[in-house]
């Protein structure tokens, strides 16, 4: 029996259908999901979810938020989330050249934790999108 998900955000539903095992980046960790799991609430870090149904599977990069998971089914509420083919890798790449200038000429103002955050997600963008195009 195929677990069902479904990833939101606040301005819209991302994804949703049935998988056969789902990753979740947890804030402390990456989560495996297979149908039957227990129930759980785990918050989210910023990485790459996984969908896997058969051979196929689809990539969504996320940022925050929180998961539940239930035997039957994962929802995912996320602050952002993006599906691969959606991703402007260009973009992904000038926040990561941005970013990683930032912490390379840091000045004693340059809010590192941010920088870093910068630096993460837009790893994650590019890496997602590159299973997409």
């Amino acid at each position: 029996m195929p677990l069902n998900f479904e990833i939101v955000t606040p301005e819209r539903q991302v994804a949703e259908g049935a998988a056969d095992e789902i990753q979740i980046p947890g804030k402390n960790g990456y989560l495996g999901i297979l149908p039957g799991h227990a129930p759980l609430l785990s918050e989210l870090g910023v990485g790459e979810i996984v969908c896997r149904r058969g051979r196929e599977a689809r990539h969504l990069a996320v940022a925050w938020g929180f998961a539940e998971v239930l035997p039957d089914k994962v929802t995912i509420l996320a602050e952002t989330a993006e599906r691969a083919e959606e991703i402007d890798v260009a973009r992904a790449e000038r926040a990561r050249d941005r970013a990683e200038k930032r912490l390379r000429e840091a000045q004693e103002e340059t809010d590192f934790e941010r920088a870093q955050v910068a630096l993460e997600r837009a790893l994650i963008r590019i890496q997602v999108a590159g299973h997409g195009h």
